[in-house]
């Protein structure tokens, strides 16, 4: 006759679904953490991916497989000649060498790779140096001295700020002056904008790492420095008029004349902090008084187009340090390492789906 007791488990059995129910468990764990990296549990939440959906939305027009942010550049390649001075501070191997080979980009600010050049506030140069250990550094410099806000949720709030009105196509003056009726920092970099001098080359531009960074001797004694890429090349201003008459790419084709008359050399300067100086504010400058120390000299030979040179699919994180240099406690340095990576996966996934990286320019924009 049929039992009336119901079916029971033995040990085998029990042992197999505790194992699914563990299995179950750290998959929905997994899945938990997904949704909350990718800020689907907190909509409000600061996340690369929405950093860089507020740097895409400051262009009028999508360019798919191109950078975010500084479409518009240049491959540069040379070699950094290190100094005894640099290598007394950071045990990194680019400065006990004679030479380190260089891969670089040089651009302009902006979300189009078909800007005009000499209109362009901001400039900037990016590097890689390949360690003869084996090492990489990775740079991201900009002609300004400091950055125009103080933490990465500011960033966020001037890039959003500085969203073109769709009414205009143009930033909204009003949200610009109340965003920097808010922040200080904003009025400091608007202030240096509107007085600084222009350059008439990439080649007699400054470019400033902005952050803080530690050096580390050989004894292991760290020291925080920011850097510089100070021009050999003398300064020469470039005012409006001839702004307003310049080519489209002249910059670049300026460029590339002064490359065919010989190498152009920059030296990397070095300003150790002082005891008080704020190594977590990007948009505070160090005095002027501080020690400053010529660690080496960049020269670049060679320009090539970035939609066929080899900077153009390359990363330029400036978290990537070589062994005797570390990060500081910048926060903003920490985020951008994030948002260079979403950046990065986004154009090279349309790349890899056909994006035009080399089609002709548009018609003249006007001016």
């Amino acid at each position: 006759m049929p039992s009336a007791e119901p079916p029971s488990f033995g040990p085998a059995r029990r042992r197999a679904l505790r194992a699914y129910a563990a299995i179950a468990a750290i998959v929905g764990a997994l899945l938990l953490l997904f949704a909350w990296a990718a800020g689907w549990l907190s909509p409000g939440r600061l996340t690369p991916a929405r950093m860089t959906d507020a740097i895409e939305a400051t262009s009028t027009t999508p360019f798919p497989g191109f950078r975010r942010a500084h479409a518009k550049g240049v491959c540069v390649a040379g070699h950094f000649e290190g100094l005894p001075a640099g290598a007394a501070l950071s045990r990194a191997a680019v400065f006990a060498s004679p030479r380190t080979p260089v891969l670089g980009r040089l651009s302009i600010g902006g979300g189009t790779p078909y800007g005009l050049d000499a209109q362009a506030r901001v400039r900037s140069m990016a590097l890689v140096f390949d360690g003869p250990d084996g090492s990489q550094w990775r740079m991201a410099m900009n002609s300004f001295p400091f950055f125009g806000a103080a933490s990465i949720e500011t960033f966020l709030e001037q890039t959003r700020a500085s969203a073109p009105d769709p009414a205009t196509g143009k930033p909204d003056p009003a949200r610009m002056a109340a965003f920097a009726a808010r922040h200080p920092e904003a009025q400091r970099f608007a202030a240096w904008a509107k007085a600084a001098p222009w350059s008439d080359s990439f080649a007699n531009t400054q470019y400033n790492g902005i952050h803080a960074y530690r050096f580390v001797d050989a004894a292991g004694v760290s020291r925080l420095v920011r850097w510089s890429m100070r021009p050999q090349a003398p300064f020469v201003e470039m005012d409006a008029a001839q702004r307003e008459a310049a080519e489209r790419d002249y910059l670049q084709d300026e460029l590339r004349a002064r490359l065919a008359r010989g190498p152009l050399r920059w030296d990397m300067v070095v300003t150790l902090a002082g005891p008080d100086d704020d190594a977590r504010d990007p948009s505070t400058p160090w005095p002027e008084a501080r020690e400053q120390v010529v660690v080496g000299t960049l020269v670049l030979t060679q320009a090539q187009d970035q939609a066929t040179g080899p900077c153009r699919d390359l990363n330029f994180d400036p978290t990537l340090v070589p062994s005797g240099v570390a990060l500081s406690d910048d926060p903003i340095l920490a985020a951008r390492a994030s948002v260079y990576a979403q950046s990065f996966d986004r154009r090279e996934r349309e790349i890899a789906r056909g994006a035009d990286v080399d089609g002709a320019p548009p018609q003249e924009t006007a001016r």
